[in-house]
C-alpha cells in the first residue's frame, strides 16, 4: 500500500512538472516583441515619407507592410490566448486531482490513527507479538509494526506535500488567469490600431485613385525604363559571352552556334565562390534604404510592372556603394540617368538610376566603394534600381541582401 502510494505520488509530480514547462510560450512571447519593433520601425519610416512627399505608392506600400505584421501580431496573440486557455484548463485538472488524492490520502490517514490508537499500549503491542505461533512468526510481526509505523510517517509527509503542491497550482492558476487577461487586452489593442491602418490604407489608396491618370503614367514611364535598361545590361553582358561555330552533322557546310558558358580566371572563381559565399548577408548598397518596389510583378491600379530588382527610396543625394569587391565591366545613360554594371565572377550587380558616377569603366572596386550618387524621384526622394544577376539570369536581390 505505502509503496502504490509513493509510485502514485512521484507519478503525479513528474505530471504536473511537464505540465509547467508550457512549451513555446516563451518564444511567442519573443515573437510578439520582435513583431512590434518591427511595427515601430515601419511607423517612424511612414511618418518620415509623409513628411517628405505626397500621399504615393510607396506610403502605400508601407502601409500594407505595417498591415500584414499587424496581422502576424494578432494571429501572435491568439497563439498565446489558446496556449494560456489550454494551460489553464489543464491547472484545473490537475487541482481537481490533488484535491482528489488529497482527500483520499486523508481519509487512509484516519484509518491508520484509529487503527494505531486501538494498540496504543504495551499489553496489547506484546499480546500481538506472543500469540505468534513461532519465533519466525513474531519477528515477522515485530516487522510488520516498524513498516507500519514507518508507512504512517510517510503518509504525513506525502499529504503535507500533496497540500504544498495543491498550493502552489492554484497560485499558478491565478497568475496564468492574470497574464491570460493582460494578453487578451494587447489583443484588443491590436485589432484597435488594425482598423485605423486599414483606414489610412483606404485613404490613401482613394487619394491614389484620384491621381490614378499622373501614376499610370509614371508607371508606364518606369516600365519603359526598366526595358531599356535591361535591353542594355543583356546585350552589355551578353557580349562577355563567348560563341564558337562546330560543323554540322548532317550535311557539308552546315553549322550551329553553341554558346558557352562565361569563362572564368581563377580570380574570377574565387569572387564568385565568395560572393556565393555571402548570400543573405551581402550590405545594402545605400544606407537608410526602403524598399519602393520588390523583385517580380509589382501591380498598382491596372498596371503591372516587373521589376526586375528592387526600387530602393533613400535620402537626396546618398552616395551608393558597391556591394562586394569586382570590376566595373559597364557604365552608360539612359534617358539622362546613369547605369554602373559591377562584375563579380560569374555574378553582376546593377546600379541604376544614378545621377552622377565615381568610377570608371574597367576599373577594380572593393566592397562599399561609391559607384555614384542616387538620383531624385518625382517625390523628391533618392532612388535607385537595384539589381543582381548571375549571368544574363535575374535574381531576388532580397535574398542576398542582409535584412534590414
Amino acid at each position: 500500500m505505502l509503496k502504490l502510494i509513493a509510485t502514485s505520488f512521484v507519478s503525479l509530480v513528474i505530471t504536473v512538472a511537464l505540465y509547467a514547462q508550457q512549451p513555446g510560450s516563451e518564444d511567442l512571447k519573443q515573437q510578439q516583441i520582435e513583431l512590434q519593433r518591427e511595427i515601430d520601425e515601419l511607423k517612424i519610416t511612414l511618418k518620415d515619407s509623409k513628411d517628405k512627399s505626397r500621399a504615393g505608392i510607396r506610403q502605400l506600400e508601407l502601409v500594407k507592410q505595417k498591415l500584414r505584421i499587424r496581422e502576424k501580431a494578432i494571429n501572435n496573440i491568439n497563439r498565446q490566448v489558446k496556449m494560456l486557455e489550454g494551460n489553464i484548463g489543464k491547472s484545473k485538472n490537475e487541482i481537481d486531482s490533488l484535491k482528489d488524492r488529497l482527500d483520499t490520502m486523508k481519509v487512509q490517514y484516519a484509518r491508520n490513527i484509529v487503527y494505531a490508537y486501538k494498540i496504543r499500549n504495551n499489553y496489547e503491542y506484546l499480546n500481538f507479538i506472543c500469540s505468534a505461533t513461532s519465533f519466525t512468526d513474531a519477528f515477522r510481526r515485530i516487522q510488520y509494526f516498524r513498516a507500519y509505523h514507518q508507512y504512517c510517517e510517510d503518509q504525513v509527509v506525502a499529504i503535507k506535500k500533496t497540500q504544498k503542491l495543491l498550493t502552489g497550482k492554484i497560485t499558478g492558476l491565478e497568475i496564468a488567469r492574470r497574464e491570460k487577461d493582460a494578453v487578451i487586452e494587447k489583443q484588443e489593442k491590436q485589432k484597435e490600431e488594425l482598423i485605423e491602418e486599414k483606414k489610412e490604407k483606404n485613404a490613401i489608396v482613394k487619394t491614389l485613385k484620384s491621381k490614378e491618370k499622373e501614376i499610370s503614367k509614371e508607371l508606364t514611364a518606369k516600365n519603359s525604363a526598366y526595358k531599356k535598361v535591361m535591353s542594355t545590361i543583356t546585350n552589355a553582358i551578353g557580349t562577355m559571352y563567348v560563341s564558337e561555330t562546330k560543323p554540322g552533322g548532317t550535311s557539308a557546310g552546315s553549322s550551329k552556334k553553341e554558346t558557352k558558358k562565361l569563362e572564368l580566371t581563377p580570380e574570377g572563381k574565387r569572387i564568385s565562390g565568395s560572393f556565393e559565399d555571402n548570400k543573405g548577408h551581402l550590405p545594402w548598397p545605400v544606407e537608410k534604404a526602403s524598399i519602393k518596389m520588390r523583385f517580380g510583378p509589382n501591380r498598382q491600379g491596372p498596371i503591372t510592372t516587373n521589376n526586375p530588382g528592387l526600387t530602393i527610396e533613400t535620402e537626396p543625394g546618398t552616395t551608393v556603394k558597391a556591394i562586394f569587391e569586382g570590376e566595373v565591366v559597364r557604365i552608360f545613360d539612359i534617358d539622362g540617368a546613369w547605369t554602373v554594371i559591377v562584375r563579380h565572377g560569374k555574378y553582376f550587380s546593377v546600379y541604376s538610376n544614378l545621377q552622377s558616377v565615381g568610377v570608371a569603366r574597367s576599373q577594380k572596386v572593393n566592397a562599399s566603394q561609391v559607384v555614384g550618387v542616387a538620383a531624385k524621384n518625382g517625390e523628391g526622394n533618392g532612388e535607385i534600381d537595384f539589381m543582381i544577376s548571375q549571368e544574363v539570369k535575374n535574381l531576388d536581390p532580397e535574398k542576398w541582401l542582409r535584412k534590414l
